[in-house]
């Protein structure tokens, strides 16, 4: 198993990036899963993809995020230098420069109301940014922008596994919904993966949008799943709004909702219950806001 620490992001530096090499190496407190970050001095970082899979993600966004960072209404990484495979390390990798703040939590959010608008703006004016030529759906993002009958088999898989453990009827009733609600509209951007932990804030209020290695064009369905996994009450109503899609957009949102909760519920039901709960206060989130948007 490759092993990825701060050696080798220094050794890395060293050979290829010398006029840097002085500068400290030290881990990010909360480095991700598909990349390895490292602090590189006080204004730059280190992005070190950590399987094979997420290695093509370098490309674009080497490529696009520079044409979207004076586009969109809050900071977005900035790649300041391309590495290449080295003789430890068989893939390309980024050093970017630095943003401040700390991953959004439900404790250090001042006003979850303002943030769901933010993040809502933010979305909207990504979705607005001119898409030819950039990546359909693929293996490249996990397929996100893409249909969800992609995760249909392994949906009713989970269904089946979960059965003891959430009503899946109305789970079903949620996932056909979503598979029924087809995608009519132009591509636009998806960022992919519209998580807390991909959010950062300063002073209470979002401050940046990062980790955009899921990025592609399709469906915007796929990045509104905060509507349930962090927002509720007003905050969920405020995001909705915001953003202002059909109700077949929601639709499929909640199964891509539903998908990942009912994964990590099947992942961590026997080995992490902090895990598990929040994952079934997901799938109660979309079994409460389904049941009311049907009336």
């Amino acid at each position: 198993m490759l092993r990825i620490d701060e050696e080798l992001a220094r050794q890395l530096i060293a050979e290829q990036f010398p006029h840097w090499e002085n500068l400290p190496v030290s881990p990010v407190e909360f480095g991700g899963w598909d990349n390895r970050t490292f602090h590189l001095g006080k204004e730059m970082s280190i992005r070190l993809p950590s399987a094979e899979r997420y290695a093509d993600q370098v490309e674009k966004e080497q490529h696009w995020l520079p044409i979207f960072a004076p586009l969109l209404p809050l900071p977005i990484p900035i790649p300041l230098a391309k590495g290449k495979p080295a003789k430890k390390y068989p893939w390309q990798w980024s050093i970017y420069r630095w943003i401040d703040g700390n991953p959004v939590t439900a404790r250090n959010v001042m006003n979850k109301e303002e943030l769901a608008i933010a993040l809502g703006r933010f979305l909207v004016a990504f979705q607005k940014i001119d898409s030819v030529g950039g990546p359909p759906p693929g293996k490249h993002n996990f397929f996100r922008g893409g249909s969800l009958t992609v995760y249909d088999a392994e949906t009713r898989d989970l269904l089946i596994t979960l059965h003891d453990k959430i009503d899946t009827g109305v789970a079903a009733k949620i996932w056909e919904a979503a598979l029924g609600a087809a995608w009519h509209g132009q591509p636009v951007w998806v960022h992919g993966d519209v998580v807390a932990s991909n959010l950062l804030a300063r002073e209470g209020k979002l401050s940046a949008v990062i980790d955009f290695g899921c990025m592609g064009i399709g469906d915007p369905a796929c990045d509104l799943t905060m509507a349930w996994t962090f927002f509720s009450g007003s905050s969920r109503e405020a995001f909705m709004a915001t953003l202002a899609q059909d109700y077949e957009t929601w639709a499929r949102a909640r199964g891509w909702a539903l998908w990942k909760a009912l994964l990590l519920l099947e992942k961590y039901s026997a080995s992490d219950k902090d895990k598990a709960d929040q994952a079934r206060n997901v799938i109660c989130a979309l079994f409460e806001d389904y049941e009311q948007k049907r009336k």
